[in-house]
């Protein structure tokens, strides 16, 4: 990955991509919607109230991989000091800290009806609740210097630090008596959804990641922009 440590280069093959993400991301979304809210099939119990569930799991999905993404990124730059790393970063954050909203909002709105309530101190609610805190620290720490420098270090080591709570969120279901169903999709003896529902939910999460690839290029422009706007106006005062 040493090869691709040039901005201009990592750019490059990033802009290129650019379209593919676009095109993959609005191709998958129609296909999924499609087929997660016209061709999949009802739950025995939940009736349409399931179809919740193909934006909710995706969005766990993509909350729990950005976190690992920018704890990988964090671990980069404070051993290798890969200097692309704290821009993926930084740039991926704001993107998780969303995504992980918007599970715990769509799973509110999904245990109303099931639950009977918006919110309960269940723990995989609440260990994806703090998530969604770390994301924030995180995006704190490193706009609370003047010099953005300065926070890379220590929002480094709060993403890596927050990684314990990764396991935690996958097998809060199984380690304790909770509320919330246990896993159906990644298990040693394979699925236990219905294909019919399974399809359309590979299909959200498959959009979903095409769009945080998306979001990612996009906030990396920016950062570069804001870069060489720093280092200019440096040269400027100097």
């Amino acid at each position: 990955m040493h090869k691709f440590a040039n901005p201009t280069k990592f750019m490059k093959v990033a802009n290129a991509l650019f379209p593919v993400f676009c095109i993959g991301f609005i191709g998958l979304l129609t296909a999924g919607l499609y087929y997660s809210l016209l061709n999949s099939p009802e739950d025995y119990q939940q009736g349409h109230t399931v179809r919740i569930m193909y934006v909710h799991v995706p969005a766990a999905y993509m909350a729990v991989m950005i976190y690992g993404v920018m704890a990988s990124c964090a671990a980069s730059s404070l051993i290798w000091k890969h200097p692309l790393a704290d821009l993926i970063a930084r740039s991926s954050a704001p993107i998780g800290a969303a995504f992980t909203f918007l599970c715990l909002a769509s799973g509110a709105f999904w245990g109303k009806p099931m639950w009977g309530t918006w919110w309960v101190w269940d723990a995989r609610l609440t260990s994806v609740l703090i998530m969604f805190f770390l994301y924030m620290g995180y995006i704190a720490l490193l706009n609370a210097f003047d010099d953005p420098q300065r926070g890379v270090k220590p929002a480094a080591i709060l993403a890596l630090v927050g990684v314990v709570n990764l396991p935690i969120i996958k097998f809060s279901v199984d380690w304790w008596n909770t509320l919330h169903q246990p896993a159906s999709i990644i298990r040693l003896d394979g699925p236990t959804i219905d294909s019919g529902m399974l399809t359309p939910l590979f299909i959200m999460m498959g959009a979903f990641t095409l769009f945080y690839l998306m979001l990612l290029v996009i906030r990396l422009r920016a950062e570069f922009a804001a870069a060489r706007i720093r280092t200019i106006r440096i040269l400027g005062e100097g």
